[in-house]
């Protein structure tokens, strides 16, 4: 249970570090990628970046 927790600490800290790489790439502008404001707070969903990022990780995964 403790090693699941600090890999998804690592990743979560690795996903936040290279956010604006990914941003520079077109990743959180794809076509599915939801953006609003609610009480003057943007509120981003990145749901068509999640599923590429999703399949290049398993893809990874597979190879290694």
């Amino acid at each position: 249970m403790t090693r699941w927790l600090i890999v998804v600490f690592i990743a979560l800290l690795l996903i936040n570090a290279v956010t604006p790489w990914l941003q520079k790439l077109g990743f959180g502008r794809l076509p599915g990628d939801i953006r609003f404001k609610i009480f003057g707070r943007e509120i981003f969903i990145p749901l068509a970046s999640t599923i590429i990022l999703s399949l290049v990780c398993a893809g990874i995964s597979k190879v290694l």
